[in-house]
Parts: structure tokens; sequence; C-alpha cells
């Protein structure tokens, strides 16, 4: 059985900005909760359909994670719907915009509420992940974070995840740079203001003796002092570091790769599914990329026949290639379907009746997908599946493997 967290905790836990990606801090820009509908389906004769919510900073500094879990999301639906859809019934498809701040976030989930939402695929970021979740138990609604990692996320029993927990992406971090030879003498740069960031360094802290890993620099940065990073790199150089761990978000990491170039330090760079979108940052040199290596289970450039039709697809619509932010809500979206049909349910169910059915179903799929095959959930909300990493080259992901 899952701890039940207290809404004060839920909250304060929520100021904090662990995100599987999403490094803002809580905007005060001007979207608020607006939502969009998107694949509006016929109904089948009965009139019923699912309706499913999406949920994610479109708008503001995380916008990049936002809309790929929107945007992934709007994929699988649109398959699902051309297929028959979900044991007969179609699915009604709307998003909406929580811009990373805990506040709107519950305004976006109470408007796709309003609208009839039966299922969320979101919320993207952790903080409104923490938020919404809180509020969502008290509906039962059942909720499938794509991309929210804190451990606090899955915490009431309604809400489940397609990542990594922060804990596990570090342990797994530490276990692939070990398993394949990456380098011995690690140097780790995090922010320790953030829970994100806190969360992995410790697991990998812990788990690195265990694959023969020895940290030679532990540097550290809050929110408010993320621009200099040349004091942490100098230690990093002077330990004789062969590989700098960087547990952070891929804004700060452009920085850090800036700076290091600038000095003349060149050890391998290794992140986890927050440094996904450093390509896509602002008067960003992706040229110091080059090499960069991320803890992540997808990569575009994969041969097999799902992620080849999966990428195709989402180009030809959004006109850019898919993150791991995308795949993750597009496999989010298949786990839902797949518990659905386990379960046997029905859009004529209510959303409490839905949702303590799904919470069992859930352990009982497995699911071959974008992000993983032969994955698992347990009790807990957290799924099992074997880690992959890529590389940057030629300004462009690439499988590690």
């Amino acid at each position: 059985m899952k701890k039940q967290i207290s809404f004060a905790l839920a909250m304060l836990m929520a100021l904090s900005l662990a995100a599987c990606g999403g490094n803002t801090k809580s905007s005060n820009e001007t979207s608020g909760a607006a939502s969009e509908a998107a694949g509006e389906k016929k109904a089948d004769a009965s009139g019923k359909v699912w309706k499913i919510g999406a949920q994610g900073p479109l708008t503001g500094g995380a916008a990049v994670y936002g809309n790929a879990v929107v945007n992934g999301a709007e994929i699988a639906v649109n398959e699902i719907n051309a297929n028959g859809g979900i044991n007969g019934y179609q699915i009604e498809y709307k998003k909406a915009d929580d811009e990373h701040d805990q506040e709107k976030a519950i305004n976006a989930y109470n408007s796709l509420k309003d609208w009839g939402m039966q299922f969320l695929v979101g919320p993207t970021t952790s903080a409104p992940a923490i938020a919404v979740g809180t509020e969502a138990e008290g509906d039962n609604m059942f909720l499938l974070s794509p991309s929210g990692s804190a451990v606090e996320v899955t915490a009431p029993k309604n809400v489940f995840r397609v990542c990594f927990s922060d804990p596990a992406q570090g342990t797994k971090s530490a276990e692939y740079i070990g398993s394949h030879n990456l380098g011995k003498k690690i140097g780790i740069i995090y922010d320790s203001s953030d829970v994100y960031s806190s969360g992995i360094h410790d697991s990998f802290v812990a788990e690195a003796p265990k694959q023969g890993l020895e940290v030679v620099a532990d540097e550290q940065f809050t929110a408010d002092s993320n621009k200099d990073f040349s004091t942490q790199l100098q230690k990093m150089k002077d330990s004789g570091a062969e590989l700098v761990f960087l547990p952070f978000y891929y804004t700060e990491a452009a920085l850090v790769l800036t700076q290091a170039n600038t000095m003349g330090f060149k050890p391998t760079f290794f992140g986890c599914d927050g440094m996904d979108g450093i390509l896509n940052v602002e008067n960003f040199d992706v040229s110091l990329a080059e090499g960069l290596m991320l803890l992540t289970p997808f990569a575009a450039d994969a041969k097999d026949d799902l992620t080849v039709n999966f990428v195709k697809n989402y180009k030809e619509k959004y006109k850019e290639t898919p993150i791991q932010f995308a795949a993750d809500a597009y496999d989010a979206v298949y786990a839902i379907k797949a518990a659905v049909e386990k379960a046997g349910l029905t859009p004529d169910q209510s959303v409490s009746d839905l949702g303590t059915a799904m919470e069992k179903a859930m352990t009982e799929i497995s699911l071959d997908g974008l992000t993983g095959t032969g994955m698992k959930w347990n009790e807990a909300g957290d799924v099992d599946k074997e880690p992959k990493a890529v590389i940057i080259k030629d300004g462009a992901y690439v499988s590690a493997e």
C-alpha cells in the first residue's frame, strides 16, 4: 500500500522544482489553465466516449516538456481511435496548460475534470504532479504521469508514472556508467536546491562504490547561483575527473558545457532525462554538446518499427523530432488502454469506480512501448524497465548501445 501524504506536505514539496523535466520557477505568465480540445471523435451509437486529458507546461520555460507530452499523447489517441478505440469506444482528448505552477496546475486539473475527464496523462513535471495528485486523490481520478519523477508524485494510491523515479535514475546511471566502463573517476555537479537533482545525486553517490566508481569531486549550486560554474568546473578539472555527472536540467547544462569549453575541460559529460531538450536551447552552440550522454529510455533514431512509425508521424504533425517526454506520454496512453481492456471498463462507469479498477489493472498488465519492453507497474505506481542511453553526435541524439 502506498503511504498517504497530507495536503500540506504535498504543497510544500510542490514548491520545489522537482521534475522529470521542468527547471523553471513557478510562473506568473498569463496563460493560466486555458485548455484546448484536440482529436474530438464521434461517440458510438450509445453516445458514450472516453475522455482523456493531458496536462503540462505549454508556455513558459518548461514548455518544451509539456508540449512534447501533449503531442505524444495526441499521436497515441489518434492511432487508437483509428483502430477502433478502447473496448469499442472512441476517445475525446483535451489538453491544459499548467505553466509548471502548482496552483495553476490544480486549476488546469479542475478545468479538465469539469469537461468530464476520466483519466489524466500528467501532470508533466513533478511539482504540479504532487499538488494535483493530492487534489485528484479525493476524486479517485486515475493519473498516469509520463514524467513526474519525484518520489512523492506516486504517494497517492491513484497516481502511477511511466518514467523512473529520481532515486532510480541515480542508481541506474551509476550502474550504466560502471557496466559500460565510461570512467572510474567521477565528478558531480548538482542543484542542491532542487529535489529532482538532489534525489538523483544522493542515490548515485550511494550506488557509485558498488559499481567500482570513485567520486573524486562533488560540487553543488542553487537556483540563486546557477549562471557561473567556473568554480565547480575547476574543481572537476583539478580532481582528474574522467566523467562529470550532471543530474539537472538542460538550461544550466548548456551553461556548464559552454564554460567547460572556454576553460579547455573536456571530460565525458553524462546527464539524465532533465537534460533532454539541450539541443533546443536558444543561442546554444550545439557542437559543444557533442559526445554528451543521457540516460533515457527513448532514442529517436532507433530502428524498431514502433519507434520509426512514431517519429515519422510526430515529425509530420509537429515538424520536429520527438524527445523522451513525447514517448513517455505515448506509452502512457497505451498503458491506460491496456489497463482499461484488462479490467473490462466502459465509459458509463463513475470516475471513482474507474480509478479503483485502474489501480488494480495497472499492476496486471505488461506493455511493450517506445520507452521499454515488458514494462510492468507495482502497487506503488512505479515502473520497471531497462535503462538505455543516448549520445549526441552531429547535433542529434543517437543510441549509445
